[in-house]
């Protein structure tokens, strides 16, 4: 039986589900069906005209790939950009094309985008550099319901999908307590017995709590209301802390003391980095290490905020590198494109491994096509042929 591209999603989504995704991000299926026949996997960094026309030589190909090509909108379909053009090669050659973009960066299975860092230096005691609750699959949503209404609530609750934990479902937790309120005129309270002397009614009432899939709040929220005998529901929906060990980035000590110049040599001669840049003293002993797969620009608080000697990173901006040396921090840009095509490498091996459990056939192929836009000068004073 042929594969088709939703057994495909299917088994990314299990091993870096798109909900681990940022919020801002543009994941999974980008171009094509999810019932398109799949051939063959065709992983690559990014997603090119040159990589479209690789796919294409072969029916049935998926693009399966770390950066979006659809990442921000476009206002038309047309040749007219560049992205335009892609998305349009692609369909018009039947190439899917899907994206596993920051639910790669943070996964822990040795495939996330700061991970070739983190081999290539042996760093230890390796921890995420920043846990964003953004990240976590689940949220915690709170309402108050009258006792006599508490099981139909929570009925309605877990038929939208609330109270999921592992193999369990119908989960909840539920406190009694007493509501008050004092109805304005024009209301028209569920609860009919007269207000108290205060003027405020007060109701048994039970607090509960489920956790939520992040992107099933709406329609949970929806079911509440339908369901709760209020005319005014209060809820409260809470981003909880990822307590896996999910997290952007990565932070960690070297197995000894070295220089920054040391540091940074190695990553040159264990990762494909020609274009790295060092900023800060070559001989200055480092020992702790913050590192972010990518474009690292915006992390670079959170690196001074966990108390690093060195940052390694990509697309490193003039001001924001002076500002980070004028606070005591190391930089290295080893490039956007360098420590995230190491980490095609393994992310490869996991997905072979996980076709084989269950049972698909097309096989995994790296892209043949380099995605890296610098092009390296002749030395200077070389003739030019």
């Amino acid at each position: 039986m042929t594969d088709t591209v939703a057994d495909w999603l299917a088994l990314v989504d299990a091993r870096h589900p798109f909900a681990h995704a940022q919020s801002w991000d543009h994941v999974g299926l980008q171009v094509g069906a999810p019932d398109d026949p799949v051939t063959r996997v065709l992983v690559s960094l990014d997603v090119t005209s040159a990589v479209v026309e690789e796919a294409a030589a072969q029916p049935g190909t998926l693009v399966l790939a770390h950066h979006p090509l659809l990442f921000r909108p476009l206002p038309a379909l047309t040749p007219d950009t560049a992205t335009g053009r892609v998305v349009l090669a692609a369909a018009r050659a039947g190439v899917a094309v899907a994206a596993a973009h920051t639910n790669l960066d943070v996964a822990t299975d040795g495939a996330g985008t700061s991970d070739p860092v983190v081999t290539a230096l042996e760093l230890v005691d390796v921890a995420p550099l920043q846990t964003d609750t953004e990240t976590a699959r689940e949220r915690k949503l709170v309402t108050f319901v009258p006792t006599d209404h508490l099981e139909d609530v929570l009925d309605a609750l877990a038929a939208a999908g609330a109270g999921v934990i592992g193999d369990y479902t119908h989960c909840s937790f539920s406190t009694p307590g007493q509501g008050r309120f004092r109805p304005d005129e024009g209301a028209d309270p569920f609860v009919a017995d007269p207000a108290g002397p205060s003027g405020r009614t007060v109701v048994d009432e039970a607090r509960v709590e489920v956790v939520v899939a992040r992107d099933a709040v709406e329609e949970v929220v929806d079911a509440l209301r339908v369901a709760h005998p209020y005319e005014e529901v209060a809820v409260d929906v809470y981003p909880l802390a990822d307590t896996s060990r999910a997290g952007l980035g990565r932070r960690g000590r070297l197995p000894e003391p070295t220089t920054l110049g040391a540091v940074a040599e190695r990553l040159r001669d264990r990762l494909p980095a020609p274009d790295l840049r060092v900023a800060g003293d070559p001989d200055r002993v480092v020992e702790t290490v913050a590192v972010v797969g990518g474009a690292g620009d915006s992390m670079v608080d959170v690196a001074l905020a966990a108390g690093v000697d060195v940052y390694v990173t990509g697309d490193l901006r003039h001001h924001v590198v002076l500002d980070a040396l004028e606070q005591g921090l190391a930089l290295v840009d080893a490039g956007h494109h360098a420590v995230e095509v190491a980490a095609m490498v393994p992310w490869i091996e996991l997905l072979r491994a996980d076709a084989t459990g269950e049972g698909l056939s097309a096989p995994v192929v790296a892209s043949n096509v380099s995605t890296r836009p610098w092009s390296d000068l002749p030395p200077a004073g070389s003739a030019n042929g």
